[in-house]
């Protein structure tokens, strides 16, 4: 008896803390919108097109999420968010949630205070040269002066990469993609430096995108993805969950064209995911049908990839294709 009075005592206490902690997703309802924090425009990721509406891999996210807890993926208002300021506009509470091209470290994880809740773009760090500079590789670039956006993890990869090739550079530091693109552009630097699909994404806004080459070497690993606060876990869940659903979505063949039809699937798997079966949005808080909306409005993965990546960038899916098709993108079951 003392044992269950025990197991009871330590149920309640988590429960009550779990109580006290939570909040987010009804603070997102009685607002009635989501409010997402972005990158500064980075063409692929997050970018407002040509009716200003915001579009990108990144913000495909933040739709996910808003599909997920209103039923309408267009119920999200962004916050453009430099490199520098990101941290702070989360950890204030000005944004709900953050995506924008954003890496996943131990520090970040543990110190910051966030809980990084998947990933959404397997990335590294590359450099991007004018042709006329002459090189064909990273390790021909002693000397040069480099363009690194500052309060990134890019600063200090460069930093070892050059220390451990004996090499020297000068820095120039930029605050946004939209400055370092301008001051590459302007040639007051021999290189930029940043995470390749970012450099994929930048050499299109260039003046010359055709003299602009990609240097083959790639000098880190960066998991990017979107995060949340600490001390919530069911909108981490929500967050979490949301990005499965279109993972999961694009490995079941379930698409925005066929999700009606895939209602009536005889994949358990499929039924679940939709809502047709189960009760996984009760479990997370939502209704039933929060992966179909999102699913339905957003797309699986590989169609908001192809829409922002491939179709715009000519980025190739790589690392990020699906674990069966020899890449690193997996999600757990949905059961």
């Amino acid at each position: 008896m003392k044992f269950g009075k025990v197991l009871f005592a330590a149920a309640a206490a988590t429960a009550m803390s779990t109580a006290a902690q939570a909040g987010t997703l009804d603070d997102v309802k009685a607002k009635g919108f989501l409010q997402c924090g972005v990158a500064t425009p980075l063409p692929g990721f997050a970018a407002p097109n040509a009716q200003n509406e915001w579009e990108g891999l990144d913000v495909d996210v933040c739709r996910a999420v808003g599909a997920a807890v209103f039923g309408d993926a267009s119920k999200v208002k962004y916050t453009p968010t430099t490199s520098k300021e990101r941290f702070t506009v989360l950890q204030a509470g000005e944004v709900d949630m953050l995506s924008r091209n954003t890496t996943w470290t131990f520090s970040r994880d543990v110190n910051l205070g966030f809980e990084f809740t998947g990933v959404n773009y397997y990335d590294g760090q590359g450099f991007m040269v004018n042709k006329s500079l002459g090189v064909s590789s990273a390790t021909e670039l002693d000397g040069a002066s480099v363009c690194v956006q500052t309060g990134t993890t890019t600063e200090l990869n460069l930093a070892d990469y050059f220390r451990s090739k004996g090499m020297s550079y000068e820095t120039v530091p930029v605050a946004t993609a939209e400055e370092g693109a301008k001051v590459y552009d302007e040639g007051r630097c021999d290189v930029y430096t940043t995470d390749a699909s970012g450099l994929y994404s930048l050499r299109s806004t260039l003046s010359a995108p055709a003299d602009q080459i990609v240097l083959p070497e790639i000098i880190s690993k960066e998991p990017l993805g979107p995060l949340v606060r600490h001390g919530d876990q069911q909108w981490g869940d929500i967050s979490r969950w949301s990005l499965n659903a279109m993972i999961i979505a694009e490995e079941l063949g379930v698409t925005s064209a066929n999700v009606d039809e895939m209602l009536s699937s005889e994949n358990p798997e499929i039924l679940r995911l939709l809502g047709a079966e189960g009760n996984m949005g009760e479990q997370l808080g939502l209704d039933a049908k929060w992966a179909y909306n999102i699913v339905k409005q957003v797309g699986n993965y590989g169609e908001s990839f192809k829409r922002n990546l491939t179709d715009s960038l000519n980025i190739e899916r790589g690392i990020n294709a699906q674990w069966k098709d020899g890449g690193l993108l997996y999600a757990p079951p949905m059961r």
